[in-house]
């Protein structure tokens, strides 16, 4: 009987560890521990010159976007590390990589953790939402905009992710800048709202490369990539 039960234990744990998907992961922190509200400032006003002017800038890229900017911004879409793969090299591979993949699961999770209670507070319209002219060629949205939620993780995996990597820092930095600016060429953002996302972004990655549960697991993060890399 033991025999079996051990098997049946191992079963148990292949089947828990084979489905286990990035849903599942917890938030390192949430907006008990970061309340953006007591941060940023509050979003310009709806019929606000600054919003007006916003809005051109929101169409005037709708009319300038190529083809080729249009279809990196509807990949940016995905909220998650591998986004950066196209600086991090052939390498940056999520079956190479479980133990790295599992924490940066968690640090997407702290994004919507601490970012969407701001935005149902503010619940800023998104530019589509206040004039039928935007189109956006992304998927839409009708969550607050400010902050921008892409923005902000785009921000914390560059900042981490450089912090493991610090030789390709200026690189991972610039991509976190783009998978940002690609809500506004994607028509779903207004460039203030990237902009307070990047703050965001960068305070909740401050908080939590200061805490000791985060610390943990960032370090066998790293070891993991950077022996996947070679370094």
């Amino acid at each position: 009987m033991k025999r079996y039960a051990s098997l049946a234990a191992g079963l148990l744990l292949l089947v828990v560890g084979s489905t286990a998907r990035a849903e599942d992961a917890k938030p390192f922190i949430t907006n008990k521990d970061v309340d953006l509200t007591m941060i940023l400032p509050p979003p310009p006003a709806n019929d606000s010159a600054e919003t007006k002017a916003e809005l051109g800038e929101v169409l005037t890229m709708q009319v300038t976007r190529t083809p080729e900017m249009e279809a990196r911004a509807i990949a940016d879409a995905e909220e998650n590390v591998w986004r950066f793969a196209d600086v991090m090299g052939p390498n940056f591979n999520k079956d190479k990589l479980p133990k790295f993949s599992a924490f940066f699961d968690r640090v997407v999770e702290t994004e919507g953790a601490v970012v969407d209670p701001a935005k149902d507070v503010w619940k800023r319209p998104r530019p589509h939402q206040l004039s039928d002219l935007v189109k956006p060629v992304v998927k839409l949205s009708s969550s607050g905009s400010w902050p921008s939620g892409h923005a902000t993780v785009g921000t914390m995996m560059g900042i981490i992710l450089s912090d493991m990597v610090p030789e390709r820092r200026a690189e991972i930095m610039a991509r976190a800048a783009e998978f940002g600016h690609n809500r506004i060429v994607g028509g779903i953002h207004y460039p203030s709202d990237v902009e307070m996302g990047k703050i965001s972004g960068s305070v909740i990655a401050a908080v939590l490369l200061n805490r000791d549960d985060f610390k943990a697991e960032y370090d066998v993060a790293r070891a993991e990539l950077r022996s996947d890399l070679g370094m």
